[in-house]
């Protein structure tokens, strides 16, 4: 079978649960809609709910569940899916319930969870619930712990929540591969008492990437030079914003599932770190920092309170994580005259389009369309993003964080480019110093 024939019989679905007949044990029969639980907005509440914020996931969302004789039930579909990482560009994935990352798990600490795991992959695959305590049989390694999940067959996991706090699933068995293709996703379990309540609480994921230009499958096989960052398989200005009310106490998750640390800057603010993988950090051990490293395998969880309006800027801080896709042997120009050696190529292909870059550095790479020069096929451009004051010449791992006043509680919806007030914008000089 051919790529195209593949991801022709695998399709992209948006189901949440199919095939439940026929589970063992104390699995009810199959829901009314077997193809995916009940939407959390539509059954009544539970105790426990009420508690705590619900998780914003960025361009994603949470995995609806069910209650059976006092059990969660979740269901994921370890599946092909396509993503658009921004408009321009969409990769073949693998991922989760139509999404890579999967859908946010959200539960409360003390739940009995059941998860049901299908695996509609071309080759066997597990999930190993990263940083959650658990029986070791329910760890997900595969061949250590549990066999690997054959093609078309479905798991169970079931364990009880022993601890709240920010956490990960991804797979344990031909990791490489299947982690590099984008399979991953955050697994949020709230406090049961209603502690470390915050008005806002935004979760995503950190990814690594090698795509050709003009290719659609990510290289798997590669270890260092990756050419694409992501916020949760999504580049800048194909990322959401992080769209706060003035006064929010606000919380940002953020788990790291790439090859390499990351420093996380955030403009406007400081904040604490006040969460890891491990667990909360105590209030005596938080220190104030603007920028927060996350290692390899790792979550964090920042706080501030969102006290000064504005378009704050949060990215990594390692200036290559925020371009869009590039190579690694770009030959440096800077101060190279080319001006004699672009007319000399020009008369011998009159329809090439000779552009000379990198002269005076790459600011001009978003003069590339305006210049008629076109990129491959599903690729984007270095550095994209219009604001408002011209581009902002990011892309990647790069977002916004608006802070509003007139924001409603529970409104995430992008309010646009924040109205500085006179006075409050650098300008230009008028004459000389």
């Amino acid at each position: 079978m051919n790529r195209r024939e593949f991801f022709a019989a695998s399709g992209v679905t948006l189901a949440a649960g199919a095939g439940f007949a026929g589970f063992a044990g104390k699995v009810s029969a199959a829901p009314a809609e077997p193809e995916r639980f009940p939407d959390p907005s539509t059954r009544a509440p539970t105790p426990t709910e009420g508690r705590y914020t619900p998780v914003v996931t960025l361009n994603g969302g949470s995995l609806p569940w069910r209650m059976n004789d006092g059990v969660k039930e979740f269901h994921l579909v370890a599946e092909p899916v396509r993503r658009e990482f921004a408009p321009g560009m969409v990769v073949n994935c693998w991922g989760y319930n139509g999404a890579s990352p999967g859908p946010t798990i959200e539960a409360v600490e003390g739940d009995r969870v059941r998860i049901f795991v299908t695996n509609k992959l071309p080759e066997h695959t597990t999930i190993h619930w990263h940083g959650i305590l658990l029986p070791s049989g329910m760890d997900g390694v595969g061949g250590l712990t549990q066999p690997h999940i054959p093609k078309g067959k479905t798991y169970v996991y079931e364990f009880t929540l022993r601890q709240s706090g920010t956490f990960m699933y991804h797979p344990h068995s031909d990791e490489m591969v299947q982690m590099a293709m984008g399979m991953m996703g955050m697994f949020i379990v709230h406090p049961r008492s209603g502690a470390h309540r915050v008005d806002r609480d935004f979760c995503f994921l950190l990814a690594s990437w090698d795509i050709d230009p003009g290719t659609f499958v990510p290289n798997t096989a590669e270890m260092t030079d990756f050419n694409m960052w992501t916020f949760n398989s999504r580049a800048f200005p194909g990322i959401d914003p992080l769209v706060v009310r003035k006064g929010d106490r606000v919380r940002i998750r953020i788990g790291n599932l790439t090859m390499t640390n990351h420093p996380i800057h955030l403009h406007g603010y400081s904040f604490k770190v006040t969460g890891t993988d491990g667990g909360w950090v105590p209030a005596s051990a938080q220190w104030p920092e603007v920028t927060t490293d996350v290692p390899v395998g790792a979550m964090r969880a920042i706080e501030f309170v969102a006290d000064v309006e504005g378009d704050w800027a949060f990215h990594c801080h390692k200036s290559h994580h925020t371009m869009g896709p590039m190579g690694h042997e770009v030959p440096n120009m800077i101060g190279v005259d080319q001006k004699n050696a672009s007319k000399k190529v020009a008369k011998l292909l009159p329809e090439y389009m000779y552009m000379p870059m990198g002269e005076n550095g790459m600011a001009e790479m978003q003069d590339m369309a305006a210049m008629g020069m076109e990129l491959p096929a599903n690729t984007l451009p270095m550095m994209t993003g219009e604001g408002p004051f011209g581009p902002i010449e990011m892309g990647g791992m790069f977002t916004v964080l608006k802070v509003r006043k007139d924001i409603a509680p529970g409104d995430y919806a992008d309010p646009g480019w924040y109205e500085h007030p006179e006075g409050t914008v650098a300008y230009e000089l008028k004459k000389s110093l």
